[in-house]
């Protein structure tokens, strides 16, 4: 998921921005409907075909069906928000190409997740990521870890609809009640009716707009300025085109041990943990289709972040030939890319509308995915666990009127949002800094076998009270400073749904001519260091917590939900040092341990759903087998 990044104190447009405000012509508009129309059918297809005969595993997993190419898609989709195709471009236009670097993160944010979380969720055939904690650890936790993420996604949900239609209002004059509402209830349709298989085929077509609308931008600009070469020389006389900055420091914005380094722990926290995530990659009919759609997403954000930061450097070069107008060089920097697209297509019927597809398309695949992840954890975290009788027809009735529901709920957050003035950056700001501590959580229960039930919620405390320590400190100290933006010191807190990414500025005091220091200096910490931060405290600290309280001592261990980490790395060394260590290699725990549980399978399909407990019920006699890694890890 790459970030969208706004870089002035006004993360949102305001529609009392001053300027002649451009028209939209009737081939616009015809354009904008077709991509609604379009993405209703896809839904409402899924939802009709085998009407009468859905189950609730096709309405929230897609019956666990789904080949590599749709899964693959769908993850990308939720990687590209409206408000990264609004922020990176102003980024790039604004401060360089400093932020491309980001492309760096993307492998290990992928590979870790590929072979590590991948295989332990599927394994275990989960339908919710958090079922997994109560696999790992008690009830407790996995509800804490359920209600954190619903706190999450509900705050976001209208912010991401809101956001870019106020923009978009402000520049094109679209009515934004009328972008509003017709966003929430055609994605609301589609999402309850089609359930997750509609989602992820719609998100395949947003997906291809969204590139279309790009790809056309910058073909057009290009065209415009002289050629791509020609832009190429703009930039770099302008000195646009930024040199690796090898600074380690992490109180600065971007360099390339923060982009590189500091983006694979958000990374992870979007692609490893989250829900809407996690569910896509269950939905593939195999595990190896699961990784492989992981995979399949590193060239494809690779792809899209050029084709974001070239946009930029066309803005750049246009606008050094056809200056902005002194109302558009007053507006917020995430208006920059909408006045470009208006100024630069005004005499191409259809372009504009297909650049506003291009828009709603990433707000579309965001929100989709929020409300099925929502409606998933709620039934399977929440109500399912409480009343297990529930029929198979009553159990999709209430999985789809969830999923209306939180439609609803949305429309209503988007209201809240337009009411909230200032307040609105905050809100943003309480989405980026939950992923952190999650993540954190989920790591402290695969990678440390000795963590309880009670040092992981303490420590799940623990990073939420970090994380909003430093947000709401941060943002409070750029407020306390009341300046307006021009700098490139500012903190992004990243927004993963749907892998969409959401970003909020805030802004370090601009006249200073000393650096700060003490607290003023904490909160300067890079936005991208945010996730390794907060996720980091939650483990120490869990950590900490269970050896206080006796570890797993009494209690028993799933051995599946353990990633075996020290036989992984022994297995590098030379067989004559393994022997010497006294451990066995992976391969022989694998074998032994594939023999065990009931849930793993062959060639990759879960044969047997049943009881994941089962293990633990067995008592002494498997306690005897269990992989040696569990003992080994455990006596560290």
């Amino acid at each position: 998921m790459s970030v969208g990044v706004s870089t002035s104190a006004p993360l949102l447009a305001t529609s009392d921005t001053p300027g002649t405000t451009p028209v939209f012509s009737v081939v616009d508009y015809v354009v904008f409907a077709l991509l609604l129309l379009l993405s209703l059918a896809i839904g409402l297809y899924h939802a009709c075909h085998g009407w009468g005969r859905h189950t609730v595993g096709q309405l929230l997993m897609a019956d666990r069906k789904m080949s590599c190419f749709p899964v693959a898609l769908s993850l990308l989709a939720t990687f590209q928000s409206a408000v990264a195709i609004l922020g990176v471009p102003s980024e790039i236009y604004r401060f360089g190409t400093e932020y491309w670097f980001l492309g760096c993160c993307y492998f290990l944010g992928l590979l870790i997740p590929a072979h590590v979380f991948i295989p332990v969720f599927y394994r275990l055939h989960l339908t919710s990521a958090y079922e997994y904690l109560e696999l790992r650890f008690n009830k407790a936790v996995r509800i804490c870890g359920t209600v954190t993420f619903i706190f999450q996604m509900v705050i976001y949900m209208g912010v991401v609809l809101y956001a870019p239609s106020l923009a978009l209002n402000a520049v094109t004059g679209f009515d934004l009640w009328l972008s509003v509402l017709t966003l929430g209830i055609v994605c609301t349709i589609y999402t309850a009716l089609g359930g997750l298989k509609a989602v992820i085929w719609t998100d395949v077509f947003q997906t291809l707009v969204m590139f279309l609308g790009q790809v056309a931008v910058i073909i057009v600009g290009s065209a415009k300025v002289g050629g791509m070469g020609r832009v190429w020389d703009v930039a770099s006389q302008h000195g646009l085109i930024s040199g690796i900055d090898l600074n380690p420091d992490p109180f600065v914005r971007h360099t390339f041990w923060t982009l590189a380094f500091g983006g694979v722990f958000m990374m992870l926290s979007l692609y490893g943990v989250n829900q809407a995530q996690v569910q896509r990659y269950l939905s593939s009919h195999t595990e190896k289709a699961a990784v492989l759609s992981c995979y399949a997403v590193f060239p494809c954000q690779q792809i899209a972040l050029c084709i974001s930061c070239l946009i930029g450097l066309v803005m750049f070069a246009y606008y050094q030939e056809f200056p902005l107008s002194s109302q558009q060089a007053q507006a917020a920097p995430d208006q920059f890319v909408l006045y470009f697209v208006m100024d630069l297509l005004k005499g191409l019927p259809g372009l504009p509308g297909l650049f506003v597809a291009c828009l709603f398309s990433g707000s579309l695949s965001t929100i989709s995915s929020a409300f099925n992840s929502l409606a998933t954890v709620t039934m399977e975290d929440l109500i399912q666990p409480w009343f297990p009788e529930f029929s198979e027809t009553r159990a999709i009735m209430l999985s789809r009127s969830l999923a209306f529901g939180y439609g609803l709920l949305c429309l209503g957050m988007a209201y809240i949002s337009s009411q909230m003035g200032s307040l609105l950056q905050a809100a943003i700001s309480i989405f980026g800094m939950v992923g952190g501590p999650l993540l954190g959580l989920f790591c402290l229960g695969i990678f440390f076998p000795c963590a309880n039930p009670s040092g992981a919620i303490v420590g799940l405390l623990a990073g939420l009270i970090m994380a909003f320590w430093i947000g709401i400190g941060s943002l409070v100290t750029s407020m306390g400073s009341g300046t307006a933006a021009s700098l490139p010191n500012v903190s992004i807190f990243s927004l993963p749904i749907n892998l969409t990414c959401a970003t909020v500025t805030t802004l370090m005091p601009l006249t200073t001519l000393s650096k700060p220091t003490g607290l003023q200096r904490f909160y300067s910490l890079s936005y991208l260091w945010y996730s390794a931060h907060n996720s980091t405290t939650v483990i120490v600290v869990g950590l900490i917590v269970s050896l206080l309280t006796g570890g797993m001592r009494g209690r028993t261990l799933n051995p599946q939900t353990i990633y075996p980490v020290l036989p992984r790395l022994l297995a590098l060394l030379p067989l004559s040092c393994q022997k010497r260590l006294c451990c066995r290699s992976h391969s022989q725990d694998v074998s032994m341990g594939t023999s065990l549980f009931p849930e793993k399978m062959r060639k990759g399909v879960l044969q047997d759903s049943g009881d994941k407990w089962a293990m633990a019920e067995d008592g002494p006699t498997q306690e005897g087998l269990s992989p040696t890694f569990i003992l080994q890890e455990t006596s560290l």
